[in-house]
């Protein structure tokens, strides 16, 4: 299994803190009208232009601008920020 299809088959792990929460969304500038940054982050994840790599212990997504964070063994969702 590539890593890429190993972190796309286990979306329905992906989680994050709370401060989690804070730090992706102040570090992609996303507004209240995101109202759910674990969601957000699944679907940019499960978009076609998506570019996965894993380095080490994370996956690192990038899409749209934006580097997206997440542990390769417990899915959870560490940081976002733009590139």
């Amino acid at each position: 299994m590539t890593n890429s299809n190993a972190l796309l088959q286990n979306l329905n792990h992906l989680h994050t803190t709370p401060m989690g929460i804070d730090r992706i969304r102040r570090n992609l500038s996303l507004g209240q009208e995101v109202t759910d940054v674990v969601v957000w982050c699944r679907e940019k994840i499960q978009s076609p232009g998506a570019q996965i790599t894993r380095q080490g212990k994370n996956w690192y997504v990038s899409i749209d601008g934006a580097v997206i964070t997440v542990n390769a063994y417990s899915y959870t969702i560490i940081t976002a920020h733009k590139k």
